[in-house]
């Protein structure tokens, strides 16, 4: 792009030169015609300057007396033109067609004003030539030859050439002045389009451009792909934030819900004359219900520090054979899914790796009971451990393809859902953890056929 706006800044610039050279020599042309115009008069000039130093041919001279031959009579009457015989001192000797007011004795004087005026009649021009000691004036009537007498000096040159410079200056810096102001255009006008383009994408109007051709057109494409980009990314923001009001509200009213519970239960020990069985059942009711204040505020705190990056890992090599099977007894051993079917397989005893149990039990934790939760009873999971993957796969119900887009999105709670009670946050955060590992995790659905996690971990150690 830089090259390109500087090959045509260069070429502007040749442009005006090549331009100006053009003027000039169209001038010179101009100048050139208009002499062309008149080169008859200097052909027919030169034509009888050579007929009149080539009649010498048809003079004879004998005893110092001269003649016109009779083929010299022929040319003179041909051309309509008359001669005059001078001898030394200037003395007319004889003539042929003479005019009758041409003089009979020439003075050296005569001969010039002759020679340069026509001094007989503005149509006839007058020629000498001479051969031995015999001058001769030949005019010729109706040539057309004219002669101009032109007197030079400094003082009349320097303004002549000032005169005429100062036009072709003036023509000159008219061209330059003319393409500087077309290169100016084409350059200022994408300019202005590109400042108004920006500031329409400053005020967040992302409207549709028309991609010109030539020098800017990559720049007006790379603005329209971001306005584009901005657009989606507009659209996005505005997604996210509906789906975060949606889900502080969701979140505000779980909270409000185990916190009226907790109040309404408190009251009633404070009142008093309750049995042991119901003082029992109340406090366990209250603890229950801060239990679930306390997951959702450590949702709240897990997912923004896994979205600042902010999450300290303690990593040991565990193996993960074995912590797999320690979630699933652990899943099976909790009454809510003591009924489950959950078949385990493992390619090997022992597969090693580093990770932070803590974090990673709750990843897992998450994409097992997800596979339970969202089913119905009668759901079979199956859990393979390999070298390199943990696979969860169920054979439920499915995940729609519209929301398994949204799968990991923390603001995100799935139309299928039928439970409530939790923050909506569980995928994103197990998704956030497994990355925060250097692993990755993708899930694979089809309604009524079932899904498939598989999560997928680094620096294997295999025993």
């Amino acid at each position: 792009m830089k090259w390109r706006l500087t090959a045509r800044f260069l070429l502007s610039i040749l442009s005006i030169v090549i331009i100006v050279i053009f003027v000039n020599t169209a001038i010179l042309i101009g100048l050139l015609i208009y002499q062309q115009l008149n080169k008859f008069e200097s052909a027919t000039a030169d034509t009888e300057e050579i007929f009149v130093r080539s009649f010498q041919q048809y003079i004879d001279i004998t005893n110092g007396q001269p003649t016109v031959s009779e083929d010299g009579l022929q040319h003179l009457h041909q051309r309509n033109a008359w001669i005059q015989l001078l001898d030394v001192n200037g003395q007319v000797i004889d003539a042929y067609f003479a005019p009758q007011k041409a003089l009979a004795h020439y003075t050296p004087v005569d001969l010039i004003q002759v020679y340069k005026y026509k001094e007989f009649d503005v149509d006839t021009t007058v020629y000498v030539g001479s051969k031995d000691n015999i001058s001769y004036l030949i005019g010729i009537k109706g040539s057309g030859v004219s002669r101009l007498v032109v007197h030079l000096s400094s003082a009349s040159i320097l303004p002549l050439i000032g005169k005429y410079g100062l036009l072709i200056v003036i023509a000159d810096l008219l061209v330059a002045t003319l393409v500087g102001w077309l290169f100016g255009r084409t350059l200022t006008k994408p300019l202005y389009a590109m400042i108004e383009r920006i500031q329409h994408l400053k005020n967040h109007k992302h409207l549709p451009i028309n991609v010109p051709k030539g020098l800017y057109r990559p720049v007006f494409e790379n603005l329209s792909e971001v306005s584009s980009e901005l657009a989606a990314y507009e659209q996005e923001r505005k997604r996210l934030e509906t789906m975060r009001e949606e889900w502080i509200s969701n979140v505000s009213h779980d909270m409000k819900t185990p916190l009226a519970s907790i109040r309404g239960y408190a009251e009633l020990l404070n009142d008093g004359g309750l049995t042991p069985k119901e003082h029992n059942e109340y406090a366990r009711i209250i603890e229950k219900q801060s239990l679930h204040m306390q997951d959702l505020l450590e949702d709240l705190n897990l997912t923004m520090r896994l979205r600042h990056q902010q999450l300290p890992q303690t990593l040991t090599e565990v193996n993960i054979v074995q912590f797999m099977r320690e979630i699933i007894i652990d899943t099976l051993n909790t009454p809510t899914y003591e009924q489950a079917n959950i078949e385990f397989e493992a390619t090997a005893e022992v597969i090693v790796h580093s990770i932070d149990e803590h974090f990673m039990r709750r990843a897992v934790v998450n994409f097992l009971h997800n596979a339970i939760v969202h089913n119905c009873p009668e759901v079979c999971v199956h859990v393979l451990v390999e070298a390199h993957t943990i696979t969860i796969t169920d054979n439920g119900r499915g995940i729609s393809a519209e929301d398994l887009t949204h799968i990991f999105e923390r603001y995100y709670r799935g139309t299928n859902t039928e439970q409530k009670q939790g923050t909506g946050l569980g995928t994103a955060i197990a998704r956030d953890i497994i990355e925060a590992h250097g692993g990755t995790v993708t899930i694979t659905s089809e309604e009524q056929q079932g899904t498939t996690v598989t999560i997928h971990l680094p620096q294997v150690m295999e025993k």
